[in-house]
């Protein structure tokens, strides 16, 4: 086997052991007339000392649109949609408000937003990064055991491994880079290099180049509340390191769970329009 697969193999045998568990208990209740309604979390529960992340989380807020305060927008580019088509209001997740460009770097995030959204790596369904895939408008999926975690997300069945041992350097640049975490008492803190530096932050055409370091820390406010946080260091792109913060929403309903969004086959008009034929 190669040495390559090993951490991957480690971390779906993690999610399908967690997953077994889950469907082990369901299955129990069921079978002893268990009530429908939503099981009650364990405040006091964790794994190998840490609080238990486990769950379907998702972001409750406009960041996928802009991570700075922006208001109601037409798109009328696609006037047929009527008011279906208009961006949501929404206020800067950003600390101090504003994200700080280097002068050249606004520039750009300007030639972004003049050519959306053909532009967006989101809609040509490339994997969207760290860390605009957790403020996504999906829920994604936490997996936690004593070992490493990993997180999934529907948009283009994208995944990350967070390596709680394991310290190589990612040999090239990839969409999601390499992540490494760690236990701050109880706070989960994860750094993320190497990623490539072709994802944007969001809808707005905000972005970071490939020498951006994303440190990540979750905290768990309640059994159903996490506080997430991340802190953005590009020198090429900006003048400072700057953070986003926001809560993040455990999904509770019983049949909570994941739906894949492969999205290729919904961008083949875009990737591909001069070859398809009119």
């Amino acid at each position: 086997m190669r040495r390559g697969w090993k951490p991957w193999i480690r971390a779906l045998t993690i999610a399908a052991a967690i997953a077994l568990v889950v469907s082990t208990a369901r299955a129990q209740s069921q079978a002893k007339g268990g009530s429908e309604a939503p099981p009650v979390r364990d405040r006091a529960a964790r794994i190998a000392g840490h609080p238990d992340f486990n769950g379907i989380w998702q972001a409750m807020n406009t960041a996928y649109w802009n991570l700075e305060g922006h208001s109601a927008e037409a798109l009328n580019d696609f006037w047929q949609l009527g008011a279906i088509a208009a961006i949501p209001a929404g206020q800067s997740v950003v600390r101090g408000g504003t994200i700080p460009y280097t002068p050249e770097a606004l520039a750009k995030r300007g030639e972004h937003r003049a050519k959306w959204p053909a532009t967006d790596p989101e809609a040509k369904c490339y994997m969207l990064g760290v860390p605009r895939v957790t403020y996504h408008n999906m829920p994604f999926q936490i997996f936690q055991n004593e070992g490493d975690l990993l997180m999934v997300y529907p948009f283009a069945a994208a995944n990350r491994v967070i390596y709680m041992t394991d310290r190589t350097e990612l040999p090239v640049d990839s969409w999601m880079g390499k992540s490494y975490g760690s236990w701050d008492n109880d706070v989960l803190a994860i750094t993320t290099k190497w990623q490539n530096g072709q994802s944007w932050l969001d809808r707005a055409g905000n972005y970071a180049s490939n020498k951006l370091t994303v440190t990540e820390r979750f905290t768990l406010l309640s059994p159903n509340h996490l506080w997430y946080e991340a802190t953005l260091d590009d020198p090429q792109t900006y003048t400072r390191p700057w953070t986003i913060e926001m809560p993040l929403y455990r999904m509770i309903d019983q049949q909570a769970q994941l739906l894949e969004h492969k999205c290729v086959t919904f961008a083949d008009g875009l990737l591909y329009q001069d070859l398809i034929k009119k």
